[in-house]
């Protein structure tokens, strides 16, 4: 199944929860992970890809009035770019690319951890697109780990906007974050937002539930079951005969895993240097 659609669905499901927090466990706070991507001002929208132009929707994001759109840029640093990464709308009053640390070390850059909005003094980069490209002063960042949720859960959590509490993931590998930011409004569903590096430290995948627990409190017990997720950056399996340039343009992944006996073009390989890319034979 698709994994866009799996994450609406689970997305989905889990806003019908959120509705009524009596169906949630207590303490329970659903967690989705949010990979790479940018948010841009409308001048730097035009910017990027002509005069007028404005962002067209792709997907509904879990939280209300937000979407991931059809158009990408790439996000390119002193050593190092990425392609095809995902501009969020609607168009926002600054520009701002949130990257995992991973990330930050194939670019070539320091960006700090910083609650999404806080970019004053943070990292610049180089934003291309299909029409220009334009270099941010500031504006990179790594977000630090933060919960969404609405005044009445704030209110069941006992809990106010910008307290700072622990995140605790039971499972495989279980894994506590600490200095979880708690951001309250009327227009968010609840709901802990972590990057691909905190995601794969924990084993994590859209969906997964976490049990937020207050310094000081004792540790309560979920007993929600957590299966083992694959890897947030699993790898793509190419079927193909032959693995060419464009293909390897066109697959988000960083690790391509081919059939034996396909043929991989030596410009393929020189692009997937390029990118920082790997390609591995099935054994």
């Amino acid at each position: 199944m698709d994994q866009q659609l799996i994450e609406r669905i689970v997305g989905e499901v889990l806003g019908q929860l959120s509705k009524d927090g009596s169906q949630l466990p207590a303490q329970a706070v659903p967690i989705a992970v949010s990979a790479r991507h940018v948010h841009l001002k409308i001048e730097h929208v035009e910017a990027l890809f002509g005069k007028g132009y404005e962002l067209t929707k792709r997907s509904d994001l879990s939280q209300p009035g937000q979407f991931a759109s059809n158009e990408t840029v790439v996000v390119a640093g002193p050593k190092g770019s990425i392609e095809r990464v995902r501009i969020l709308g609607p168009a926002r009053s600054l520009s701002q690319v949130e990257v995992s640390f991973t990330d930050a070390m194939k670019l070539g850059v320091k960006p700090p951890l910083r609650e999404s909005g806080d970019i004053e003094g943070s990292a610049g980069i180089t934003l291309i697109g299909p029409k220009g490209s334009i270099y941010l002063e500031e504006g990179l960042i790594v977000a630090q780990a933060h919960i969404h949720m609405a005044p009445g859960d704030a209110s069941r959590f006992g809990v106010q906007n910008g307290e700072y509490v622990t995140v605790e993931v039971d499972g495989i590998r279980p894994i506590s974050f600490r200095n979880v930011k708690i951001r309250v409004s009327d227009r968010y569903r609840l709901e802990m937002h972590i990057d691909t590096d905190e995601a794969n430290a924990g084993f994590i995948s859209q969906g997964t539930i976490g049990r937020l627990e207050k310094p000081g409190t004792a540790k309560t017990e979920l007993h929600v079951p957590q299966s083992a997720p694959e890897p947030v950056n699993k790898s793509y399996e190419f079927k193909k005969k032959l693995l060419s340039n464009e293909d390897i343009r066109s697959i988000q992944e960083q690790d391509i895993l081919v059939e034996k006996g396909t043929i991989v073009t030596a410009l393929a390989k020189d692009t997937a240097r390029e990118l920082g890319k790997t390609i591995s034979f099935r054994k």
